[in-house]
């Protein structure tokens, strides 16, 4: 996709202060000097078994995005693909879990599309809003900046581990209890401090988003690998063998850019690749603001800092 992007024609409009060029996690349109919508879509097939539960991860999913801007979401429409001849139950309770999750983040659903799809597909369009001048985006982080991260790795090795039978109920608990987690707690525990660059770390790993933080902002992260966060459980079950086809797939797009210590353990460094699904913010921002926030907002760790660009944009110690 990626590669299919940048060959695509742009229209040329001022107004558009962020688009799909630094592969950040919404676009970003002026409406007025005080005003901007975030947008962003967001939908995947199910990642756990219970319908509710599902529907309200991918509403947290979506959400995320906005709240990676720096934005507060306002409406949401869904996205539904579904068997025509499919349980209405299990639709019902899909777009219940969404809307519960929709009725906390206070955005409105008002309205959506469905088709007729053997595979299941559930999600969300959010539409947010934003001041111009106030915009987070992935390619503001600056040397001498810190990293905080604000959620613990491993969704995607725990989910490997539950589908192949090795996983422990209260890891998977755990694991669903944080991607269930709204970032909107991060976002609001930002608002003040000098945030210079943000990203949600998704489908493309602590890796592939700090890659994209680090090319958009010309400079190198680096990440303390024993300082980040992990779900309890996830690992062992990276030591174990349990990979999704997701996180080699991160390894192969972004580990190129990436330089390891000698000293790192290996199955960390998986990890650092693993997808999360509604994962946590990394955000770069001046040491004394980190400090603030992280007295705010309990979750929040300083995982690494910015640096000049080295030979490698991202330096895994």
């Amino acid at each position: 996709m990626d590669q299919v992007l940048r060959g695509l024609p742009k229209v040329v409009d001022p107004n558009v202060l962020v688009g799909f060029d630094t592969s950040d996690d919404a676009g970003v349109y002026r409406l007025s000097p005080e005003c901007a919508l975030v947008q962003t879509v967001d939908f995947f097939t199910p990642i756990v078994d219970d319908p509710y539960t599902f529907g309200a991860i991918a509403a947290a999913n979506a959400l995320s995005d906005v709240y990676a801007m720096g934005g507060r979401p306002v409406t949401a429409l869904s996205i539904v693909a579904y068997p025509g001849k499919g349980d209405l139950d299990v639709l019902r309770a899909i777009l219940e879990g969404g809307a519960a999750k929709m009725i906390e983040a206070a955005c409105p659903v008002v309205g959506g599309h469905s088709v007729n799809d053997e595979d299941i597909k559930f999600g969300y369009a959010v539409t947010g809003l934003v001041h111009p001048e106030r915009v987070w985006t992935n390619a503001g982080a600056r040397a001498g900046d810190v990293l905080v991260f604000t959620k613990r790795i491993g969704t995607g090795v725990i989910s490997t581990a539950l589908k192949r039978g090795m996983a422990v109920e209260e890891h998977v608990r755990a694991s669903v209890e944080s991607m269930l987690e709204l970032n909107r707690a991060a976002a609001e525990g930002l608002a003040g401090l000098e945030v210079h660059g943000c990203t949600d770390v998704t489908g493309f790993g602590l890796m592939g988003h700090g890659r994209e933080m680090a090319l958009g902002s010309g400079v190198t992260l680096e990440i303390e690998a024993a300082r980040v966060p992990l779900l309890c459980g996830a690992l062992v079950y990276a030591q174990q063998g349990a990979v999704p086809g997701g996180l080699k797939n991160n390894r192969d797009f972004a580990g190129s850019c990436v330089g390891v210590a000698a000293e790192v353990d290996a199955a960390l460094v998986e990890l650092l690749y693993d997808p999360q699904t509604s994962g946590g913010l990394l955000v770069s921002l001046p040491l004394r603001d980190a400090e603030v926030f992280c007295s705010r907002f309990e979750k929040g760790v300083i995982v690494g800092r910015v640096t000049e660009r080295q030979e490698k944009p991202i330096l895994i110690l």
